[in-house]
């Protein structure tokens, strides 16, 4: 039987590496070009967090190297452990990807044929939609990965004879602990900006591929509080960070004692990088409000303009939901809103916190699903898979029931985002426990349960 030279053993490490850096390279530009665009349209926005986006992207292609690199100088029992792994999970992940999205484009066949190019949308969707879809996909496939590599495993004799080699439970579920590292570190990259940022952005990407208006938001109200005045806004349409283009806006200024003097009612309002002004126009129509008896209508140009302070990245805030948000997108709303006393911070904060708890489930799964796994009776994994499916179920129910709180205010909202976590890391301690010990997990859960 051949045995692998030094220099072949190399070869997947070097390639992923220098993939990894040439990606690096054709990326890290790309996305800070659009930055850069975004910070000109939003100056108000957290240029630092968005600056950080091009390098978290590097890091994301450098990733499979470093998993390359690990995986050659790792002992020979982990290696074989690790390629068991891949193999249950690239199928696994393959399969589960591919049901999802045959599914979403069965529901949504009839949209993309009224589409001018039918697969430059499909195309375009989905490749913006990947982040999100992964993001939701990971924890379950590595749940149902570990269950299915362990349990064959386990049904073969080859964890006894692993922990008869001097290893430990814990010790063997070492190279799974560190992918489900990289899967965590994989979630928190899309969580920074892209996952999020996919979810809100897919109708108007299908919209725009169908030639229909595509909006950012509708119906929002701002409230300026230095200038005293409110805007509610009709619609933001898609770019409009480009193009600095309002539908359907009025204005309403209030004095220093707190009573409205001026309305101000037009179609569009376009607000100008260079001049940092804004120019109103379509059926404009200015309002005194101070005029007593009556209001008085003051006749107006077909354009108006103002030097306000305002930008659309402030005024838009609102009308944004937090569950689209990234971190550097959440921070600028906290910071615009953080002496505004009648903002609700609370779903923001919960978001913020729940960017960096969600990918660390990953992580709890690997926990959970690895002593559930290993079997060294005769009696197989039936049990532990049900039990692994039973609290998957509960860790998706935990997830929103905190999440819920915690954006209503009845929780803090770090709590609220890592209670899920929390929660399951002990019961994945618990499990631990009695398999390293030798107890039966399976049998002493099915003790808590009412009999007959």
């Amino acid at each position: 039987m051949p045995v692998s030279t030094p220099v072949k053993t190399l070869i997947w490490p070097l390639l992923l590496t220098v993939a990894g850096i040439l990606l690096a390279i054709w990326a890290i530009p790309r996305e800070s070009i659009i930055v850069e665009e975004h910070i000109l349209g939003f100056p108000d926005t957290d240029i630092r967090g968005h600056r950080l986006r091009p390098w978290i992207l590097g890091l994301l292609y450098l990733l499979p190297a470093s998993a390359a690199w690990l995986y050659h100088f790792a002992g020979k029992l982990d290696r074989y452990t690790a390629r068991q792994f891949l193999t249950s999970f690239s199928l696994i992940m393959g399969a589960l990807m591919a049901i999802l999205l045959l599914t979403d484009l069965q529901n949504r066949a009839s949209d993309f044929s009224e589409a001018e190019d039918t697969w430059a949308a499909v195309r375009s969707y989905y490749s913006i939609h990947l982040p999100a879809i992964t993001i939701f996909l990971l924890p379950y496939s590595l749940m149902l990965s570990l269950l299915h590599c362990l349990g064959k495993m386990s049904l073969h004799q080859e964890i006894v004879g692993m922990v008869q080699t001097g290893r430990g439970v814990l010790r063997i579920v070492a190279p799974l602990l560190i992918t489900g590292l990289f899967c965590t570190t994989i979630s928190l990259i899309f969580n920074y900006h892209w996952g999020p940022w996919a979810e809100g952005n897919k109708k108007i990407i299908l919209k725009t591929h169908l030639g229909n208006e595509a909006n950012r938001a509708q119906s929002v109200i701002y409230r300026d509080a230095d200038s005293k005045r409110v805007w509610l806004v009709g619609a933001f349409p898609n770019h409009f960070e480009k193009t600095g283009l309002l539908k359907n806006v009025t204005i309403q200024s209030f004095n220093q004692e707190g009573y409205p003097s001026l309305k101000l009612q037009a179609k569009s309002a376009t607000w100008s990088r260079d001049t940092k002004s804004w120019t109103f126009a379509g059926d404009v129509t200015l309002i005194d409000l101070l005029h007593q008896p009556i209001p008085k209508k003051i006749k107006t140009d077909p354009t108006v303009s103002f030097d306000w302070q305002e930008t659309p990245w402030q005024i838009i805030k609102p009308g944004l939901k937090p569950l689209h948000l990234g971190i550097p997108e959440l921070n600028s709303w906290l910071t615009a809103n953080e002496s505004i006393s009648w903002a609700d911070r609370s779903p923001y904060l919960t978001q913020w916190h729940y960017r960096l708890a969600q990918p660390f489930i990953c992580l709890v799964t690997i926990l959970l699903a690895a002593p559930l796994g290993i079997v060294f009776s005769r009696r197989g994994t039936a049990g532990g898979v049900s039990i692994a499916l039973f609290l998957s179920a509960g860790m998706l129910f935990a997830s929103s029931f905190f999440l819920t709180f915690g954006e209503a205010g009845h929780m803090p909202p770090a709590l609220a985002a890592w209670s899920t976590n929390i929660l399951f890391s002990l019961i994945a301690l618990y499990f631990f426990h009695r398999r390293i010990t030798g107890r039966p997990i399976y049998q002493s859960l099915k003790k808590l349960l009412p009999t007959r």
